[in-house]
């Protein structure tokens, strides 16, 4: 069945790359309503955004969608990866500002106020996207690939010159919670190198130490160091559930990506969508259901440190 959250859940805090303060609430919709954002700061005109690819504008550093009357929301992928992650496929995000708040860099504080809360049945059928035929885009930097897979899998490949970070690769199987238990915690990163460069041009105004993990060649800067040895690449395939939720349902295939980021991403569910043959969207039953990522998830299993 399709769910939604129980109640509505509330957080306050920066935008990643604008610095400003901002208010979000995540609260209950009905079935196929989908995931919607809202500017609650918009007086005129129409305020809403779906949480759809094709609503998304390119950008290597997060994901931002914007409606037809130039309305936007921007780093939206944490969020989606939590409600994706929890198995939340119907809500309303109302907030006061065009950022999403990023808290401590990763998706955790969302899960755990999402699960907090409980997640409520809808009397209405999943609906996934099967991924029937193998899709693949490229850019100078790097490729993603979506394969048919009988649930949602994912590799992913990182290569840094930072010995912090350096080459870096995880295969998951993102059933039965293994979002929550693996990846949840994951925080944003950045090469110390690039910070000065991203606020020249008006990006990271809102980051710290607290909320990335900022390494210089060999050097984890961030106070308390790594979550994980390999939390740079967790994190990329927390990015990649929250951009791949932009489909609107859950996706059953494996997902590949190499040196892949938030336009790839976007990028490869235009081609999937655009490859008539490529897809089919059926209901998803009992046992089907028992294998997307929010199946099964339990409160206890958001790793502590979050």
């Amino acid at each position: 069945m399709q769910t939604t959250v129980q109640s509505s859940v509330r957080f306050t805090g920066a935008g990643l790359h604008t610095g400003l303060p901002v208010s979000m609430s995540i609260g209950p919709a009905p079935a196929d309503h989908g995931i919607v954002f809202e500017r609650t700061d918009i007086r005129l005109g129409n305020a809403r955004i779906p949480a759809l690819y094709d609503h998304a504008e390119q950008s290597p550093l997060c994901t931002k969608i914007v409606n037809a009357a130039g309305v936007s929301v921007s780093t939206i992928e944490h969020v989606m990866a939590a409600l994706a992650g929890c198995g939340v496929h119907n809500a309303l995000i109302r907030i006061d500002g065009p950022e999403v708040p990023v808290l401590d860099g990763s998706a955790a504080p969302f899960v755990r106020r999402i699960m907090a809360t409980g997640v409520k049945r809808l009397a209405a059928p999943i609906r996934v996207i099967e991924v029937l035929s193998t899709v693949e885009v490229h850019t100078a930097q790097g490729w993603a690939r979506l394969a048919p897979g009988p649930g949602l899998t994912m590799d992913f490949h990182i290569d840094f010159s930072d010995r912090a970070i350096g080459r870096q690769s995880k295969s998951l199987n993102l059933a039965n919670g293994a979002f929550v238990r693996e990846l949840c915690d994951s925080r944003t990163f950045c090469r110390a190198a690039d910070v000065e460069a991203m606020r020249a041009v008006g990006k990271a105004l809102g980051g710290t130490m607290e909320n990335a993990v900022v390494v210089d060649g060999d050097r984890v800067l961030s106070p308390g160091g790594l979550r994980h040895a390999d939390e740079a690449v967790r994190h990329k395939m927390l990015d990649a559930l929250g951009d791949l939720a932009l489909a609107g349902a859950p996706v059953l295939g494996h997902y590949e990506g190499h040196k892949a980021g938030h336009t790839l991403t976007n990028m490869l569910l235009r081609e999937l969508f655009a490859t008539p043959d490529g897809f089919r969207i059926r209901d998803c039953d009992v046992a089907l259901a028992a294998r997307l990522p929010g199946a099964g998830v339990e409160a206890h299993e958001i790793p502590e440190v979050a």
